[in-house]
């Protein structure tokens, strides 16, 4: 069994941060969110990996490389648009032959990975398995109905869903699927939709299997979702401090204090974890927060947050909260006559001030 893992979004909802990076590389836990993907499939043995890249092909690359490094062997496949997850699968069969094999949305965490899911697969051998998950608003997702355990019907984005089963980021298909994806037309927004190929098999009366997911899952494509999956991972961590922290500081709960970080006269409530080289002098981490590599924080107050590489946060007087920061961000207060904001924004940012 093959894996396909798909990277070639723009990632419009996460702008400006994706004006410049992939939104797979999107840090979650001090880790990107393609990583979680790939080490997913491999713990599930699975090696031979294909990643479908777009415009940020490069970023993707140098990040991955040839994925010796989780023990994986990497194909990049190229996509010359987003033109939909079944695209995506038409232009993969080279790669993937007759095999059967794993896709994976490579912006998607699954709390508990897929080899339970690759287990079931290979014991039951349908031309399609889909990971259905109930959520509150399902007009955002493709969406599966239901018979019993038979896959009755799937909708893209439907305006009036008539179930609350979503489809997870993770489908398992058999070489069936291409004669589907091959025979379907695009959409009104010109993607080729995998929900129509799905359809497609069961129309042909293909085993297409459900499994409703327990655990969590998340579509990491909008800032709160991402922050609730940085806090599902935090949650996981172990306590581990190789990082200095001078006797002043306080260091509660499970925080991860990489080496070569430093600690002064400050409070990290876990679960946390600052990243190395970054440096902490008279501030507060709160729960729920990812200090990236060589960030430095100073008499400043921040929790439930996502802070990138390189950003300075400094004198602040109100706490940091739900918030992602970018790569190369200061945050700082001026001592300024007459009293006034300055910024430097980007398109699509979102400032909020305390009255």
């Amino acid at each position: 069994m093959k894996g396909l893992i798909l990277s070639g979004g723009k990632g419009t909802r996460l702008r400006p941060l994706t004006y410049t990076s992939a939104k797979q590389l999107v840090p979650v836990a001090n880790k990107p969110i393609l990583f979680y993907g790939i080490e997913a499939l491999v713990d599930a043995g699975i090696e031979q990996i294909g990643i479908v890249v777009g415009d940020t092909k490069t970023d993707i690359k140098n990040a991955v490389g040839d994925g010796s490094a989780f023990g994986a062997k990497i194909t990049y496949i190229e996509q010359e648009a987003p033109l939909g997850i079944a695209h995506a699968v038409l232009i993969s069969e080279n790669y993937l032959g007759t095999e059967p094999f794993v896709m994976y949305l490579g912006d998607n965490l699954l709390a508990r990975g897929v080899l339970p899911f690759v287990k079931e697969f290979e014991t039951h051998k349908p031309a399609a398995q889909i990971l259905l998950s109930r959520v509150p608003d399902p007009q955002r997702f493709g969406v599966a109905e239901l018979s019993g355990t038979t896959v009755t019907r799937l909708e893209e984005k439907p305006k009036n869903p008539k179930s609350d089963l979503a489809l997870v980021g993770v489908y398992l298909f058999g070489p069936e699927v291409f004669d589907s994806v091959k025979s379907i037309k695009p959409s009104a927004r010109n993607e080729l939709e995998i929900t129509d190929a799905i359809q497609d098999l069961i129309d042909r009366n293909l085993a297409v299997r459900p499994h409703i997911v327990k655990g969590w899952w998340k579509d990491t494509g909008k800032l709160k979702d991402l922050l609730d999956a940085n806090r599902l991972i935090l949650d996981t961590i172990d306590r581990r401090i190789d990082g200095q922290v001078d006797p002043s500081s306080r260091i509660d709960g499970r925080v991860v204090i990489e080496a070569g970080a430093i600690v002064k006269s400050s409070v990290v409530r876990g679960p946390a974890i600052v990243g190395s080289h970054a440096k902490l002098d008279n501030a507060y981490v709160g729960p729920f927060t990812s200090i990236m590599n060589h960030v430095s924080i100073r008499c400043s107050e921040i929790e439930h947050c996502i802070v990138l590489e390189n950003s300075e946060i400094f004198d602040l007087s109100n706490r940091v909260t739900e918030s992602l920061i970018g790569k190369n961000v200061k945050i700082y207060r001026q001592k300024m006559t007459p009293s006034a904001y300055r910024f430097m924004l980007g398109d699509n940012s979102e400032v909020s001030i305390p009255w």
